[in-house]
């Protein structure tokens, strides 16, 4: 027989030996003779030190543990994932941190479930990407099923893998159930089913993983709209200790826990969005959306785009689909300015929406129902509005639950001083300008003055005062004429129907000759309608003086 045949014949031979030794049949394979030899004896399983099961149970460990090399749980750059490694024999505890060691990973490795845990405790939250434990630590407190338990206590999105040489269906069971991701055997031939069970490990540790990035991006957008919204609070915090003032904000936080619509009423820069935000941020709706809507900004279909959202196509340049701002502030407020402007087609829609929260959005068909606590405001005169057709004496009704009146600045000067400060302080932070002081004969002056235009005009002052003194205490020589000047201050004398008459009247005629009697550009620069305008107009009997 020549060599060549000669070295077929022993391969074949020793592949018949090895069928007959593994062959369930014949007895069992070797190994698990092995085994069960040592479990007789009172030993473990998994022996490392036998010299005839060290060589090959080390070689199939290296072929076991390969994978681990590319699984997403480990990040050594980073420092952030281990893997948690649980085994009460000290021969598989070394040797398999060896192995993972040489292949440049980072392991925990634990003789028992107290110092596993303990380890587990004393480390952040996200430290560990993976938990091999031994199932065979034994009964009780210290034994493995209960170890799984607490792991999964500590931190219910670890994977788990169990390693046992003692594995009955029912002890796998028991293990699943408590939240183990795989059972695996101690043998010598787990690795032709290790490879698939590490994929399903591997798919699960990313899914994890995922999860704790979105749980991560999710605190932090919740602490980012927290903030967000505490800015936008402080933002609405009222200024003043008046009487009228603080019987005003009394009212309105009284108000906050009723979800009923309220109407704000009042002239024009005297902080009504203040008082709505202040109604907002005292009742149960806080943390919900606060959102506002100047009605006079929008006209026609554009109102009604912007308060109930559009479909793809609904009209020209829809070109795809809004979110109106009733969608937005669900679960809030909305607060709708200026509601003098809607045009009474418009004010129907509006009553409907409020009577039932429901409404379809332009172009579509689909009814969208919503929780929303509306708020309006005006300076518009409602009654003479309705008594001219021009707004729904109904829409009024369901507005007027309650109506706030809010008080005019020239009705508490007490308050100037306040707002003055909080507008310099504020300012000069914004555009990082050292802050100055008012002297208190300007201060005095600027409480004799009437404001017109109220606290929104007190703030446009301030900041440019500010400006201008670039630090440097601001005198009363420093004031604008008109507050300067004597003309200026309302007469004592006359009764405050008359004063504020005169005071209307004085402002009319001064828009009308800065705009050469356009009412129109005269409306425009006093910030109100033009049907307002007409309406003062007539009140005060003007006419264009002759040339």
């Amino acid at each position: 027989m020549g060599r060549h045949a000669r070295r077929a014949c022993a391969r074949a031979r020793d592949r018949r030996g090895s069928r007959r030794r593994t062959h369930p049949q014949a007895g069992g394979h070797a190994t698990a003779r092995a085994l069960r030899a040592t479990d007789r004896a009172g030993g473990r399983r998994l022996e490392l030190n036998r010299p005839r099961l060290r060589i090959a149970q080390r070689a199939r460990w290296l072929r076991v543990l390969e994978p681990l090399r590319s699984g997403p749980w480990v990040q050594v750059r980073g420092g952030h994932a281990l893997i948690l490694l649980v085994d009460d024999q000290p021969e598989v505890r070394e040797h398999v941190g060896r192995v993972l060691e040489n292949k440049g990973y980072r392991v925990a490795p634990c003789p028992d479930a107290a110092q596993a845990l303990e380890t587990v405790r004393s480390a952040p939250s996200d430290r560990f990407g993976l938990a091999i434990v031994d199932l065979d630590l034994g009964s009780g407190p210290e034994g493995g099923l209960s170890l799984i338990t607490e792991l999964k206590r500590l931190q219910p999105d670890l994977p788990v893998i169990v390693l046992t040489g003692k594995g009955t269906i029912p002890l796998a069971v028991e293990a699943l159930r408590r939240g183990a991701q795989d059972v695996l055997e101690k043998d010598l031939y787990i690795e032709e089913t290790l490879e698939i069970r590490l994929d399903r490990a591997r798919q699960l540790v990313e899914i994890v993983r995922d999860n704790r990035r979105l749980e991560r991006e999710n605190r932090s957008l919740r602490r980012t709209t927290a903030f967000v919204r505490e800015l936008q609070r402080r933002a609405y915090e009222p200024i003043g200790r008046s009487e009228p003032f603080v019987r005003l904000l009394e009212r309105a936080r009284r108000l906050a826990a009723i979800p009923r619509p309220v109407l704000i009423r009042g002239e024009r820069g005297t902080g009504k969005e203040l008082v709505a935000a202040t109604i907002h941020y005292a009742g149960p709706r806080a943390s919900k959306p606060f959102v506002t809507v100047n009605c006079a900004a929008f006209s026609g279909q554009l109102l009604e785009s912007e308060m109930f959202g559009h479909e793809k196509g609904a009209f020209t340049g829809a070109d795809r689909q809004k979110i109106g701002r009733f969608e937005l502030a669900d679960g809030g407020t909305l607060f709708l300015d200026e509601i003098g402007n809607m045009s009474p087609e418009f004010q129907e829609k509006l009553l409907r929406v409020l009577e039932y929260q429901r409404f379809e959005r332009v172009g579509g068909s689909r009814t969208i129902a919503v929780d929303v606590r509306v708020i309006a405001a005006t300076n518009a005169d409602l009654e003479a509005m309705m008594a001219d057709g021009s707004f729904r004496p109904d829409l009024y009704d369901r507005l007027a639950f309650e109506v706030l009146e809010v008080p005019p600045l020239r009705e508490r000067p007490g308050d100037i001083p306040l707002l003055v400060e909080h507008f310099a302080r504020a300012f000069a932070r914004e555009v990082k300008l050292p802050e100055a002081r008012f002297r208190p004969a300007a201060l005095a002056a600027m409480q004799r003055y009437p404001w017109p235009g109220n606290v929104r005009e007190l703030k446009n002052v301030v900041e440019r005062l500010v400006f201008r003194a670039a630090g440097t205490p601001i005198e009363f020589e420093a004031l604008p004429e008109e507050i300067r000047a004597p003309e200026a201050q309302p007469t004592e004398a006359l009764p405050f129907r008359e004063r504020l008459a005169d005071l209307e009247r004085r402002m009319l005629v001064d828009a009308l000759e800065r705009c050469g009697w356009n009412q129109k550009r005269a409306a425009a620069a006093l910030g109100i309608s033009y049907d307002q305008f007409r309406h003062y107009y007539r009140k005060h009997g003007l006419r264009r003086p002759a040339r």
